[in-house]
Formats: structure tokens, sequence, C-alpha cells
């Protein structure tokens, strides 16, 4: 595994189906192991600490007040990326119930409202979660990117995918309120973050 890891000529090789059989491989042998295949290239993505799941754990029990018919799914594995055929685990993916039911571990985006990430403080989270995620999520049509940056102690909220990137891009700065828009429809207050970060 870690030759397809760092060798490019493996990563440019790889096919969606070799990079599957390959994740669940890695999760077997630990279960912490999360891999992604965004960009062309595999990647770990680190394991969440206390504080990024509370506020996984925070904006699920926002997004259930606003409208319970949907669940934020944590780590659900979509296909995304129209070009290279990527594979990301978003910390969170919005969608109405029973989106996935029927689907395996890596889902197609169509019903997806928002796709969620917070940064973990790795040193790829800067080029993964602020440059890729965004333009994978845009080019597979996912409406709304939430990016609840620890580092920067900001909100970004990407919004009106046109199949390439977001057209429209919305930053605030923890403890400011920010409009999650349709089909999300909700308003976000980020008071709470400033608890959250390490």
């Amino acid at each position: 595994m870690p030759r397809c890891r760092h060798e490019e000529s493996a990563v440019s090789v790889l096919t969606q189906e070799g990079f599957e059989e390959l994740a669940r491989a890695g999760e077997r042998v630990d279960e912490s192991l999360r891999l992604e295949f965004i960009d062309g290239r595999i990647v770990e993505k680190a394991a969440p600490d206390g504080c990024h799941g509370r506020i996984i754990e925070w904006l699920t029990r926002l997004c259930i007040q606003a409208d319970a018919d949907r669940w934020l799914y944590p780590d659900q594995g979509l296909r995304v990326e129209k070009y290279r055929k990527g594979n990301a685990r978003p910390d969170g993916c919005l969608a109405p119930s029973d989106t996935f039911v029927g689907q395996g571990e890596w889902a197609g985006p169509d019903g997806v409202l928002m796709t969620v990430e917070v940064t973990s403080g790795d040193s790829d989270t800067g080029q993964r979660d602020r440059v890729e995620k965004p333009r994978a999520y845009a080019e597979a049509g996912i409406p709304v990117y939430l990016l609840i940056d620890r580092t920067t102690c900001e909100v970004k909220v990407h919004s009106q995918p046109d199949g390439e990137r977001y057209e429209m891009v919305a930053t605030v700065p923890f403890g400011k309120t920010v409009t999650l828009p349709e089909p999300v429809g909700m308003e976000l207050d980020t008071e709470p973050l400033k608890n959250w970060v390490r």
C-alpha cells in the first residue's frame, strides 16, 4: 500500500475499483485509516479529534432542527469529480433520509444537499479541504459545500456549482451568522465554534 501512495506512476494508473479495494484493505488493517482519491492522488484523511466530533454533533442537531426529514451522514463515501472519478469521504453529507439506502460504501452524489469538512490540522488539509474538495464537490453538482476551518477560525459556504467550481463563496469569522442557501435553507450562528478550536 505505501508504494501506491508515494509513487506517481502507481497513482496515475490506479482505477476507481482498484482504489476501493485498496481502501477496504487499509481499513481492515487499521480501522482509523480513511483513504480518499481526489485530484488523481490517494491521501489519508486524519482521524478526527474530540473537538472535530463535537462540531459534527452540533451541526447535526442544527440540521435536524431545521428539517427532521434530513440527516447529516458522517463519513459517507461519495463518488466525485467527473474527470478523475474521485472518491471522497466528507466529514458530513446532508441528505434526505434514505438517500444512501441500497448503496455501498461509495455512493453517488445524487440527493446530497451539502457536504461538510472540518479542518483537522494535518499538513495536507489546506490543499485538500480548501482547493481539491471544493472543486470535486462542484464537479459532482453538490449544491452547498460548508468548510469549517479551525486553522483560520472561519466558515466558508460554497454554493452555485457550475460543474467545475462554486461561483459563490461566503466567508465569515467564527462568531458571525451565515446563510446556508437553498436547498439547505438555514441560518448558521457560528459563535459556538469558538469553543472547539485547538
